[in-house]
């Protein structure tokens, strides 16, 4: 039987090329070799106010582009988080048992925090309890393996926590999960800062470059990613933009460090961001095509959700059995 692997993303904004490169296009050269479940977290995208009609929106346009950049729903299930009521059932009891100062320490919730008092805004305690959820979403399927990027690395290891309390206090019940990481790609920087992690949330209007950005726009961006002083690649000490750009070529074109020093080498800037505007390009076109037909179709997309749901909600369903009946809940 092979192991099987969870992971998922939230529906808040357009996906770009560092969710693909770090996390989604991994998933896809992976999946054949493990059990994989997919999902799409909008329970996690609530934690801020959402429109209702746009978060729903914003799930099947998700679902449209995990299928449409090589997930595949005849293999792999794909679906939305809240179609699987034991996500947030298997929550409650997670932070029931997870102490209090463990999520204190989170730093993702601490930018927050810090962010929130600098604008005088208040956040939901959900954005503190989120990582209960998370944890949740990935025990909830016994899955061995976490496929994310490194920036999740504090969330899995209180994923992994979470796991040990639990068995400790109530005996074996959940599987302590594993993280796997891509090898190439898995950190893409923003093109205006490539000191800061490409992000969704990031403002600027020159920072990523969309999965569904046309060529024009593509190219525009490229033009304007930061570089540095130098006229042209410096290979063995490149610049953070240098770097940036070079690795998302590399990421694309699956090509080796000795293929790739020998082509850039000393190439001026110009043509190095022609190189990576053509690879962006050539790479982006087929996962647009089969999006847009997707999204022309969306009883075919539809029946993709619930198909999928329906053949992963006894795993769910037995998880959630077993805790209650570990933790002495009434289920007669």
């Amino acid at each position: 039987m092979k192991p099987r692997i969870f992971s998922g993303m939230q529906p808040s904004g357009g996906l770009h090329i560092g969710n693909y490169l770090g996390a989604l296009r991994n998933w896809t050269q992976i999946q054949y070799d493990y059990e994989p479940i997919f999902c799409i977290v909008d329970q996690h995208a609530i934690t801020v106010y959402q429109d209702p009609q746009e978060l729903r929106e914003r799930c099947e346009q998700l679902a449209a582009l995990y299928v449409a950049a090589g997930i595949d729903p005849e293999h792999a299930a794909v679906f939305v988080q809240s179609q699987i009521p034991g996500h947030v059932e298997l929550a409650w009891i997670f932070t029931c048992a997870t102490p209090y100062g463990w999520l204190g320490r989170m730093t993702q919730f601490k930018t927050k925090m810090q962010q929130a008092e600098s604008s005088q805004e208040s956040i939901g305690t959900g954005l503190f309890v989120y990582p209960v959820l998370m944890a949740a979403d990935i025990l909830l399927y016994q899955a061995n393996i976490v496929p994310v990027g490194d920036d999740q690395s504090q969330h899995m290891e209180l994923t992994r926590n979470i796991a040990h309390r639990f068995n400790a206090l109530y005996g074996k019940t959940f599987v302590v999960p594993e993280t796997r990481l891509p090898t190439v790609g898995a950190r893409i920087m923003g093109l205006d800062d490539p000191t800061q992690k490409m992000s969704k949330s990031a403002a600027g209007p020159n920072h990523a470059v969309s999965l569904l950005d046309p060529p024009a726009r593509i190219k525009k961006l490229i033009g304007r990613a930061v570089t540095d002083s130098q006229p042209a690649v410096r290979w063995e000490r490149p610049g953070a933009g240098v770097k940036n750009l070079l690795t998302i070529f590399q990421s694309l074109s699956g090509w080796s460090e000795r293929q790739m020093e020998s082509h850039f080498a000393g190439m001026r800037y110009g043509d190095l961001k022609r190189n990576v505007t053509e690879m962006l390009v050539s790479s982006l076109d087929p996962i647009q095509a089969k999006y847009a037909d997707l999204m022309a179709n969306r009883d075919h997309l539809r029946r993709i959700l619930r198909g999928s749901a329906e053949r992963i909600a006894p795993i769910a369903e037995a998880t959630v059995r077993l805790a209650k009946e570990r933790t002495g809940l009434y289920s007669a």
